[in-house]
């Protein structure tokens, strides 16, 4: 591939045993339409040998690989991909993401007719259900649970149109590299699972804006790694909500919100202890709260920093009392319609 000596694009792909999807993520990426990009592979200490001979394999790609020893997580993957990364724009993209062949001309067009954005979200479809969507941008509701827009609906029905979202998800995100270094990247400390949603609240937070592009699109398998219902899954999402919560809600804000935190935690604990899963829940809750110390620390410089006012982040919040509770009935209802 010809490149220029500095990118425009630097795509960070972080792995972990992930050989089997990888390299069809990379025939996609071979097949974009536009080529000044550079693929940066962050691999977590795996023991597939799917990195080996990659630029053999694929001498049309321009590779930088980083190997780290030990799995240390997605966020830390990718916060070092970010720093090895030379383009203007950042693409992080799951090895489980198949974008299409215009994908990233899509998001450089997106950026370059809207430059009041700063991150931008892609149409993600389920590669296993390509009539469903796999999501459409994160919304993020005022009790703290966050989630993917128009999850499970019908694909040829909903997100269609370009539109303002809270939170992009990381699965196959583009951001302007210079404000996802600014805020700090990804939290470290939450390993992977909401990791995306507390980066976006943080930008947010800083006045920066992320569109929803229906035109870049990606076929996403999804949690090819541990599990779309592991228990490993489960704990991160418990412990990380919390933490994503606590460390962004401004004070005006949190205190009308925390009877509806302290609900959905309530109402989770019950449902899947009655799944016979309660155990992970509570480890998740405990070690969270084991954590709020350093939350409360990250916290006061978050909000010593925010520059957007409460009202217009209230704005972006979704808050109606059941309305997360019942994202599975209304994708169910749509299906059966």
């Amino acid at each position: 591939m010809k490149v220029s000596q500095i990118p425009k694009v630097s795509i960070v792909i972080s792995t972990w045993n992930s050989g089997a999807v990888l390299h069809h993520c990379l025939e996609n990426l071979s097949k974009q339409t536009v080529n000044d990009f550079e693929i940066i592979i962050v691999d977590n200490g795996s023991s597939d040998k799917a990195i080996e001979q990659l630029q053999e394999r694929w001498p049309t790609l321009n590779f930088q690989i980083k190997e780290l020893e030990e799995n240390k997580g997605f966020s830390v993957a990718n916060n070092i991909g970010a720093r090895l990364a030379r383009g203007h724009w950042l693409a992080l993209l799951n090895s489980d993401a198949f974008p299409e062949p215009d994908w990233l001309e899509q998001l450089l067009r997106a950026a370059e007719s809207h430059p009041g954005f700063n991150f931008f979200a892609s149409r993600q479809i389920q590669a296993n259900a390509p009539e469903l969507l796999d999501g459409a941008g994160d919304t993020y509701h005022i009790s703290g649970l966050a989630s993917r827009r128009f999850y499970n609906y019908p694909v040829d029905q909903f997100g269609l149109e370009a539109e303002e979202v809270f939170s992009a998800c990381a699965a196959a995100a583009f951001y302007s590299r210079e404000v996802f270094l600014q805020v700090g990247g990804f939290d470290e400390d939450f390993f992977s699972y909401l990791e995306d949603v507390d980066l976006s609240f943080r930008l947010q937070l800083q006045g920066f804006r992320c569109l929803y592009v229906p035109d870049a699109v990606v076929k996403h398998v999804g949690s090819t790694s541990v599990g779309v219902q592991s228990d490993f899954a489960l704990y991160h999402w418990q412990r990380n909500y919390i933490w994503t919560f606590v460390h962004n809600m401004p004070s005006g804000l949190l205190w009308e919100a925390l009877p509806a935190h302290l609900m959905a935690n309530i109402i989770y604990q019950l449902k899947y202890t009655a799944q016979g899963r309660g155990k992970v829940l509570w480890k998740g809750k405990v070690d969270a709260c084991k954590g709020l110390p350093h939350a409360l620390q990250k916290r006061n410089q978050v909000q010593k920093t925010r520059k957007i006012s409460q009202a217009d982040l209230l704005s972006k919040l979704n808050r109606g009392w059941f309305e997360p509770y019942l994202l599975n009935y209304k994708s169910r209802k749509l299906r059966r319609g």
